[in-house]
């Protein structure tokens, strides 16, 4: 995913930061907004899905 995002987003992403975690924790945020959160929903997400939702905060800057 992170190959995905870097690839198809280079032009907008101006900084990327892997935070590892335990614990089921997997959560997306883009400029401090909430995209996604496995400990909210209980369910790791679609990886196409991740990509969309980053698309689609990036478009609103």
């Amino acid at each position: 995913m992170t190959d995905k995002l870097l690839t198809g987003f280079k032009q907008k992403i101006k900084n990327f930061t892997l935070v590892p975690a335990g614990g089921g924790c997997f959560e997306v945020t883009v400029n401090d907004e909430l995209i996604y959160s496995k400990l909210q929903t209980g369910v790791f997400p679609d990886e196409q899905a991740i990509i969309e939702a980053v698309g689609k905060r990036l478009k609103k800057k």
